[in-house]
């Protein structure tokens, strides 16, 4: 029996339980939580190093893991089955992490510290991310590692004016807004929300909503943390005062100066004349203090501009920069757009598709497919700098799910468009709100390609300086002003509401009133920026590209399935490669047809619509003659649909040749007389039915019930004596020898058969062979006579 003292939190959020332990895993960590809530399970570990690092900046890394296992799946590739790198929904739940306790930490804190989250359990209902986000939390405030927490993290869903926390998957599927939220006791510290549009005053609610449902999340954790908790390691701050002290008084304005002219660029160009200078002045020994020195005099002169009411770039701090929009840039795409806001320029391109080229995510909760994907690619050229090229980081995959976030809302259902969507944003030139930037070039390039977007959507990035009651409140702002600000709030929405939020921040002093100004300011900047959008194009474009394949879905009932499949897969080959387009059909019925040709999708989709239309007597058509045959000729009415006029239908008088009516290709006009038992369409030239004669009247010239004998002449009784059929002459069979009587009296004329030889007689065990083996005796094996099974 194992000897481990496991301790045990319950905290109860809204109506569900979650339970920390303490204890059960990983007692080498320096602290170890795991975490439920339902079935769903999350392990979080946090390691710190023992020495500092030389770093200029904190080593925080977190990731977060979701195997298979923990949804009873294994891993669909028949080659390999270990799960290899991060998912993009891995990497952004370890972004929400970060963003969470990052700000916590001391600010010149220089150990490695190292967070690591597993997925153990799910049961597909409640949400493992946000739950590790509270392990997380648990996990530092447990340990001896210094944190200024602990923090509560929570999802919040919304419906008719009505607030939940942490909403099942299932709820979440009616929520109008999808929230993730992390607090401590004085102020909110991160959010990440995607909205249907929602006014700015339902995201406050959540908010407020949100942060009181944090408390109960905290007060369970320092609950915890009585029972479990390691005494912090002490800290002291390596900050040489009178050395900022010096470097401000004598170089500020200097270096105020540096920071404006370097304003214009975010990755400026190096501060090495000022560190030189103030290493020559206060001497070498201080070397490693000197630059952290210039830093924080920078930041301060930064702060202290920006609360005068000018910032440095001479903008109030409503003010946007000038913006420019373009649309249709790239010929050969189906859909392309720059937009650029002062120094910040993207190009987003917008690629349409067929429905299979939709992306499959394997997960442990099972596989969803997108239709609507956007990538976001951040070059260093684009800050005037060299480095790697490569997969995307973290940071990458981030912003790219924040634009994709926004336009989720506005984006057309499959149904309306059966395309997959593919957006690439490629940053040119970097000077902040790159992201945002990025969905507004997805706008327009969406409309561009002929998207019918539910409205177009825009987005800008607020910031935040702040000095006890001194407030301001940034629009649009620099990477400068990101680097040296409280706040990075990034809004984007239509004229009718919000879609999407982020928010970071450095402070502790953000209040739900100071989030309220910036909501109801950054409303203000995304509709100058609508007007600018909407200049360049105020609609989406009427028809797709000529370069993009040409999508259509077509409903089809599901037991028809198998008249458009047909036989072998032969009636939707003969489709495709007739019409020069691409079917692909679903379980439920839905039929997508793709193709570069207009003409072949729309003769494809009549093909389809054809075969599954259930064709009424009565009903008159104008279809071609594609068959004669000396009773009638066949005449297809809708595509794969055929039926037959009898040669009595065909005209008034007597016909004698079918011929002398029509023509293979000719264009006749029918009238439906009937649809047999067995689906067969009989049809007539003549428009009058009191014209109809009983079948019984032809003299037996029609065609019986028999399947067979539609498609050759009137079946004969056994042993009568006939014409040739139509088809080609019959070979000899293998039964000829073995069954008596002649070739010519079974209706063949090819002659007498050649004299048989003296009959042998059988012994007993043959003819015992012969009987037990049936038909398959030893001279015919009964695997000849099994008709192969039919594979669709």
């Amino acid at each position: 029996m194992s000897d481990r003292k496991i301790i045990t939190q319950e905290i109860r959020i809204g109506d569900k339980v979650v339970t920390l332990e303490h204890g059960r895993f990983a007692e080498q960590a320096n602290s170890a939580i795991v975490a439920r809530l339902g079935d769903t399970m999350v392990f979080a570990s946090v390691v710190s190093s023992q020495n500092d690092t030389n770093l200029d900046y904190f080593p925080l890394t977190v990731d977060y893991t979701m195997r298979l296992y923990a949804g009873g799946r294994i891993k669909g590739s028949r080659w390999v089955k270990r799960e290899g790198r991060p998912s993009d929904e891995e990497i952004l739940t370890s972004r929400l992490i970060d963003r969470s306790i990052r700000p916590l930490f001391p600010k010149s804190y220089k150990k490695e510290v190292q967070v690591i989250t597993m997925v153990l359990s799910v049961d597909g209902e409640n949400d493992p991310a946000v739950l590790s986000m509270v392990a997380v939390s648990a996990a530092l405030a447990t340990s001896s590692i210094p944190w200024k927490g602990p923090v509560g993290s929570l999802r919040i869903g919304e419906k008719d004016g009505i607030y939940f926390a942490n909403p099942t998957d299932s709820e979440l599927t009616f929520s109008d807004m999808d929230l993730v939220m992390t607090a401590n006791k004085e102020s909110i510290f991160m959010i990440e929300a995607g909205a249907q549009q929602v006014p700015e005053e339902k995201i406050l609610g959540a908010l407020d909503f949100g942060f009181n449902e944090a408390q109960s999340i905290i007060g369970g954790i320092e609950e915890l943390t009585k029972k479990a908790g390691k005494k912090k390691d002490e800290f002291t701050q390596t900050e040489d005062e009178e050395l900022i002290d010096l470097v401000y008084k004598k170089y500020g304005d200097q270096i105020l100066e540096f920071a404006r002219v370097n304003a214009v660029k975010e990755g400026g160009s190096r501060d090495t004349e000022l560190i030189d200078a103030v290493t020559k002045e206060v001497g070498v020994e201080k070397t490693p203090l000197i630059a952290g020195a210039v830093e924080k005099v920078m930041k301060k002169k930064i702060r202290e501009q920006i609360l005068s009411g000018t910032r440095l770039d001479g903008r109030k701090h409503d003010q946007i920069r000038p913006l420019s929009a373009e649309v249709g840039i790239l010929p050969r795409t189906h859909g392309s757009a720059v937009f650029a806001r002062g120094q910040t320029q993207v190009v987003t391109v917008a690629t349409l598709g067929s429905p299979r080229m939709s992306q499959l995510l394997e997960t442990a909760e099972g596989e969803e497919t997108k239709h609507y994907i956007h990538h976001y690619n951040f070059p260093p050229y684009s800050t005037g700098e060299t480095g790697r090229v490569g997969a995307p980081g973290r940071r990458e995959i981030g912003h790219g799910a924040l634009a994709e976030r926004a336009l989720i809302p506005v984006i057309p259902s499959e149904e309306e468009f059966p395309y997959t969507i593919h957006l690439v944003s490629e940053v040119m030139s970097s000077n902040g709100s790159t992201s945002m930037a990025s969905t507004c070039g997805s706008t327009l390039s969406l409309m561009d390609a002929g998207v019918p977007l539910k409205a177009p959507i825009s987005g800008i990035a607020m910031g935040l300086v702040i000095e006890g009651e001194n407030v301001a409140i940034l629009s649009d702002i620099m990477g400068i002003e990101d680097g040296n600000g409280d706040m990075d709030f990034k809004v984007t929405g239509s004229k009718e509401g919000v879609t999407a939020i982020q928010l970071d921040v450095k402070t502790s002093a953000l209040t739900l009133p100071i989030l309220e100004r910036a909501l109801k300011q950054a409303r203000e900047g995304r509709i100058q920026i609508l007007e600018v959008m909407t200049a360049a194009i105020d609609q989406p474009r009427g028809s797709i590209s000529q370069y993009a394949p040409k999508v259509v879905l077509v409903r089809i009932p599901v037991e028809k399935i198998g008249e458009v499949i047909g036989p072998g897969g032969r009636v939707i080959k003969k489709i495709m490669v007739e019409t020069g387009t691409q079917l692909d059909v679903e379980d439920d019925g839905s039929v997508t047809i793709t193709g570069v040709d207009p003409e072949g999708v729309a003769h494809a989709r009549e093909w389809v619509e054809g075969l599954v239309k259930d064709v009424q007597p009565g009903e008159i058509y104008e279809g071609e003659v594609v068959r004669i045959q000396p009773f009638g000729a066949f005449v297809q009415v809708l595509p794969g649909k055929d039926g037959l006029v009898h040669v009595s239908d065909m005209a008034e008088g007597f016909v004698q040749n079918p011929e002398d009516v029509v023509s293979i290709g000719d264009k006749v006009q029918v009238r439906v007389k009937e649809v047999d038992n067995l689906g067969r369409i009989n049809l007539s030239m003549r428009m009058d039915p009191a014209t109809d004669k009983p079948r019984e009247e032809r003299g037996g010239r029609g065609r019986d019930d028999s399947p067979r004998s539609r498609f050759g002449p009137p079946r004969r009784e056994a042993g009568e004596v006939g014409r040739r059929s139509f088809g080609p002459r019959r070979g000899p069979s293998v039964f000829d020898d073995r069954r008596g009587g002649s070739a010519r009296g079974r209706g063949d004329d090819r002659g007498p058969r050649r004299p048989a030889g003296p009959r042998r007689e059988r012994s007993e065990g043959e003819r015992g062979s012969r009987q037990e083996g049936g038909v398959g005796g030893p001279h015919f094996p009964a695997s000849r006579l099994v008709p192969s099974k039919r594979r669709f």
